[in-house]
């Protein structure tokens, strides 16, 4: 080897090892020990030492009350028809919740046994299995049986507890049905008053020991009062509306059933003390499709405001596994370090007015209708997207057959699939700008979402193909590949805002994740970067030379490795993994370094000791400072990783099977060997030539293709990285082609 070939060698180690590092420093600070760090309420502070003896006074007992139900969202709450609801959100702090437990749509039953477990469960329906389809109907919430009836509250047993357990075990969540009631018995006193809070406050052995039937035709707030007496929690089953309509998609919960459960929580709201805490949360959907529905918190430390969790670290948004997190932590019980939830508190304060409510009210429909509306729209456009790059691919290969036609007719046609491809490539990054415009309240939600997505595609595409970056061959690609990366980094860096509710982002009725980079997400980011790294360091090869060229390579992918490793922004475990051997190899090969099987296994080694590594330091933090890999390092100790593992494999082999991304995936494969490295096809010699103007060109796909393949099988929804990867690299290598030969045609006309 060369002295200047070791001495860039050398530098490329050095560089890795940095790149490697910055996500180890990362997830390593703050260190903290496996407990939460917001475990203990603000209230909980010592009090200072009096100087002289105070007084005997009563203490006043600190009552949580939290009243759960379902089926309605914001938009059916008003000052008219529910103005108990409508007191609380004026009062009080104000959210939504993702509710999505096992199924598409959330039963009665199920928000109930998430509440109990503080993790997706479900009960399994009529032909015993879990999974159901959402027009199934849902399992009967059962009247326990009352075992020890006294004065007072009965001790009572949730009939078929132990196949709720069993169904849990199955489904491989990690699930506990009875980890709230659990923990809480024998530390402070609880009550059930309903059949689902009996299922929420159950023990191990589906035993509530502090239940009452309600009678709401019957039942007063003074009854409640003295049921409740100086009872620290107190869960209460208000009832679940029912949506109807004849398009489930636009069912409506009835006015009345809504007006009933506000009459029912205001009965609740009038047995309270001033130092209560309440919770009203919305458990369940009403029907077949799923909503995010509605939260509010009032209490010494919730007014007019908006609620936030750092699990989903949008403002005014939250997931039902928060609700047990949050009542531990209202009860000083230790959290489990292995819960997904995280404490509610208040994000803001607010006017209590009305007029403050309603605006608030406005907001949060807002969240609920965009999260609503983009769910219909996600399937179309996956479906449309699959679709047109097949006939764009069609389009590459008639026109690159079509030799019988004039010069200046095939540099036009060459011309239109150049600009053709550089707004296909511009899509992704437009469908998160397009959530800048509130298409969602549009009457005709496809028209506007297809038309904001056209109107970035146009600018983006735009900025690329004209003067001076369109005169240049790679100046397009680096121009959409910039425009790609630079709004994915600034929204995670700034809270992942445009991928909530976008068409290739987070989904609230989903839930998951809900920040940072998913799996789609993230094979949009690195694609880009490699290809904005493969234009620049293209440029700088040419004018500065290999180590110029090496740096810029390295120095893309640190900011890349930064944005999607960083447990603050991307929060990405199984990104970093995937993209540095990528680079690695794209790197060592700008070097002249040959990649050999030894350096493979080196790569590999090195990769996977800094999974092990970022892995265990993230788990050292604070839970609710954690991303998903400090998580599974969790489970890790507690046995349940193997559950992880095989959940998301199952989870990856369906999509694998089912999804309209895997369509792409083989026509893709077939279109490049075909038409762009078959020797006979046009498509290949420009492609190879281009190779020729572009010495980057080649050893960055290939960088690109091997992040592709690791993506795949490490990550869950592992084909959606291929898929997506695909539908921006090729495009832009298209955008190359055409390129190349527009400037030969020209080249041609001026000889």
């Amino acid at each position: 080897m060369r002295p200047a070939t070791r001495r860039a060698a050398a530098l490329l180690g050095l560089l890795l090892a940095v790149l490697c590092l910055i996500p180890a420093r990362m997830a390593a600070a703050p260190l903290a020990a496996n407990v939460r760090s917001d475990a203990t309420p603000a209230r909980m502070a010592a009090p200072s030492l009096p100087s002289a003896p105070a007084p005997a006074v009563t203490p006043v007992v600190a009552r949580t009350i939290l009243i759960g139900t379902g089926g309605f969202t914001w938009s059916d709450v008003s000052a008219e028809r529910t103005p108990a609801l409508w007191a609380l959100l004026r009062d009080g702090a104000s959210g939504v919740s993702s509710i999505r437990s096992v199924n598409p749509n959330t039963c009665p039953i199920d928000g109930w046994l998430a509440l109990s477990a503080g993790e997706r469960a479900a009960a399994a329906g009529a032909d015993g299995k879990a999974t159901r389809a959402s027009t199934a109907t849902c399992p009967p919430i059962p009247d326990p049986d009352v075992v020890d009836l006294h004065d007072g509250p009965a001790v009572a047993l949730v009939p078929g507890w132990a196949a709720y357990v069993t169904t849990a075990d199955s489904l491989r969540f990690g699930a506990q049905p009875s980890l709230l009631g659990t923990l809480l018995a024998g530390r402070v006193t609880t009550l059930a008053i309903g059949p689902g809070a009996a299922i929420a406050l159950a023990t191990a052995d589906g035993t509530a020991t502090a239940y009452t039937p309600v009678d709401w035709s019957s039942v007063t707030s003074d009854a409640l009062a003295t049921q409740i007496g100086d009872t620290r929690l107190t869960v209460i089953d208000a009832g679940t509306a029912t949506e109807v309509g004849a398009d489930p998609e636009e069912a409506r919960a009835p006015a009345d059933q809504v007006a009933a459960i506000d009459d029912r929580i205001a009965r609740v709201v009038g047995a309270l003390r001033p130092t209560d805490t309440v919770i009203v949360a919305g458990l369940a959907d009403g029907g077949s499709v799923p909503h995010v529905r509605p939260v509010v918190v009032r209490g010494p430390e919730f007014g007019a405001g908006g609620l936030y969790s750092p699990s989903t670290r949008i403002p005014d948004l939250i997931q039902s596994a928060d609700l047990t997190v949050t009542l531990l932590a209202q009860m000083h019980v230790a959290v489990p370090a292995d819960l997904g939830g995280a404490i509610l508190r208040q994000e803001r304060s607010g006017p209590a007015d009305n007029a403050g409510a309603a605006a608030r009210r406005t907001h949060l429909v807002d969240i609920d209708q965009a999260s609503h509306e983009v769910r219909l729209l996600v399937p179309p456009f996956f479906a449309g997207l699959v679709l047109s790059q097949l006939v764009f691919y069609l389009l590459v290969w008639r026109v690159w057959k079509h030799k019988g036609a004039r010069l200046a007719t095939r540099a036009r046609l060459i011309r239109a699939v150049q600009i053709i491809a550089v707004a296909a490539a511009a899509v992704p990054a437009a469908t998160f700008l397009a959530n800048l415009l509130p298409w969602w309240r549009a009457s005709a939600t496809l028209p506007a979402i297809v038309g904001a997505v056209g109107l970035f595609v146009a600018l983006i595409a735009a900025a690329a193909l004209i003067p001076p970056w369109g005169r240049r061959l790679m100046g397009p690609v680096g121009v959409v590949a910039l425009a790609t990366v630079a709004v994915l980094a600034a929204d995670v860096i700034t809270g992942s805002r445009l991928q909530i509710s976008s068409l290739m982002g987070l989904q609230p009725t989903v839930g998951g994740r809900f920040y940072g980079m998913g799996n789609v997400t993230f094979s949009i980011f690195v694609t880009a970067s490699l290809m904005l790294a493969i234009a620049v360091s293209a440029w700088l090869l040419r004018i500065r030379g290999r180590l110029a060229a090496v740096a810029a390579v390295i120095a893309i992918a640190l900011v890349t490795v930064i944005v999607d490793g960083n447990p603050a922004w991307g929060a990405d475990g199984g990104g970093p993994p995937a993209y540095l051997p990528g680079v690695a190899y794209f790197a060592l090969a700008l070097l002249g370094i040959a990649m050999t099987w030894k350096r493979a296994v080196l790569i590999g080694g090195i990769t996977a000791g800094l999974f092990v590594l970022v892995g265990f330091l993230d788990s050292r933090r604070a839970p609710e400072s954690q991303s998903h890999l400090g998580r599974f390092f969790d489970e890790i100790g507690s046995g349940q990783a193997l559950n992880i593992v095989i959940r998301k494999a199952e989870q990856n082999f369906g999509i694998l099977i089912s999804s309209e991304l895997s369509i792409l995936v083989p026509f893709a494969l077939v279109f490049v060997i075909y038409v762009l490295l078959r020797p006979t096809s046009w498509g290949s010699r420009a492609l190879h030539r281009s190779f020729e103007r572009v010495p980057t060109l080649r050893p960055g796909l290939i960088g690109w293709l091997i992040v592709m393949v690791i993506g795949f099988f490490i990550n869950d929804s592992g084909v959606a990285i291929p898929a997506v990867g695909a539908a921006v690299a090729i495009p832009l290598v298209i955008a190359i082609a055409t390129r190349t030969l527009l400037e030969e045609i020209d080249d041609g006309r001026h000889a």
